[in-house]
């Protein structure tokens, strides 16, 4: 088996619809009346997911992939898309010590998931003095050029505002629930205008796409901001349809790569499995997860060949394997309470580790030889984690 370590799978979906932004092929007007979302009655619920699965050497191993991830990746500002720099920047997607608006969620996860309260409160505002561009956060930050791009990725967003969320859930707080609406208000009049929740929208153009990628419907906090108006109920369950709607069958029990809301029409390109398998994660945080493709999903971890692409008929386009994927496979037990498969998934990641102590990236995820480090593994491998 292949092993991958120098490609960030959760990110080529910027490869895609981020290499020519002037170049927007279906966009909406910006230009409409905004609409007001009241801050829910009811405290966060269901955010805080943290199980007791961790073993001895899981624990260990955490332990020492936090501290790669704190001296070779993190900064006051965010973290470093790579370990290492690039002396050229690219349009197509985020390279070298760039900063992420993903990455900097995933980080304040993993701080309120450890309970570091006051660490939270401190990088959270740090978050938005890198990212807030008009009220949405930029999805990329490049610290050389002091560069902040107009575009947002609305899973960033929605995973910043969840972590806020979280906060106050394990906090027993209203500290950041007033933001955090806000924060959603913001998406609505953006990315989410009628319940339509697309990918982005440029806040230079005030335009949108009109595509959404299945793996941006965080159904968990959508539901949390939508569940107490007859509006928003109705938002919701046609974001739920839509997602299920993507279905690809049993015989390949994954779901389609994205919806165009215009066309009404599902993508039939190729999977990143990354994003497959968030789009699998959200819909068992709601307890949507078909038999099947839990099946699948087991059948992937315990043969260790769970591949970095497919296509739509389940044939695999990118082979390899990424600690990430095997990662989010462990969410994804640990959300349906499934220890042993959790426990498999995990020794996947760990079996993907850095373990010499002569190594500069020792206890991160990546490549020892050619120092090919990037966030996104190992934030989503730290997260995991700690389910």
């Amino acid at each position: 088996m292949t092993r991958i370590y120098n490609r960030r799978p959760g990110r080529l979906r910027y490869l895609g619809w981020l290499v020519v932004l002037v170049m927007l092929t279906a966009v909406v007007s910006g230009c409409r009346k905004q609409t007001t979302v009241s801050t829910p009655r009811h405290a966060p619920s269901g955010f805080v997911t943290t199980t007791a699965y961790a073993t001895k050497v899981s624990k260990q191993r955490r332990v020492k992939l936090a501290g790669f991830i704190k001296r070779g990746l993190l900064t006051k500002q965010g973290l470093y898309t790579n370990y290492l720099d690039t002396r050229k920047r690219t349009t197509a997607t985020a390279t070298g010590h760039e900063m992420l608006s993903e990455s900097s969620g995933m980080w304040l996860q993993y701080l309120v998931t450890t309970r570091q309260w006051a660490q939270f409160r401190q990088f959270y505002r740090q978050t938005k003095a890198t990212f807030n561009e008009n009220g949405l956060f930029s999805y990329r930050y490049d610290p050389r050029t002091k560069k902040r791009y107009a575009v947002n990725a609305t899973l960033d967003d929605l995973r910043i505002i969840r972590a806020l969320l979280t906060y106050d859930q394990a906090h027993h707080t209203n500290h950041y629930r007033q933001e955090a609406t806000q924060r959603y208000q913001n998406l609505v009049n953006t990315t989410i205008k009628d319940g339509h929740l697309v990918n982005y929208y440029d806040v230079h153009a005030r335009k949108a796409t009109t595509t959404g990628s299945l793996a941006y419907f965080d159904l968990r906090t959508l539901k949390y901001f939508e569940q107490d108006t007859k509006k928003g109920r109705s938002a919701y369950k046609k974001q739920l349809i839509v997602l299920k709607g993507g279905y690809l069958g049993d015989v390949f029990p994954l779901y389609a790569k994205s919806y165009q809301w215009t066309t009404s029409q599902y993508s039939d390109g190729n999977l990143n499995t990354s994003e497959a398998l968030e789009t699998l994660l959200h819909l068992a945080e709601v307890g949507h997860l078909k038999a099947t493709s839990r099946r699948w999903l087991i059948q992937r971890v315990t043969h260790r060949d769970l591949a970095n692409g497919y296509t739509t008929r389940g044939t695999v386009s990118v082979g390899g394997e990424s600690a990430a994927n095997y990662a989010l496979a462990a969410s994804i037990f640990a959300t349906l309470g499934d220890e042993k498969h959790y426990q498999v998934a995990m020794n996947n990641v760990w079996r993907l580790q850095v373990q010499q102590d002569s190594s500069s990236i020792n206890g991160g995820i990546g490549d020892a030889k050619t120092k090919q480090v990037y966030s996104y593994s190992n934030l989503t491998a730290l997260n995991a984690a700690f389910n």
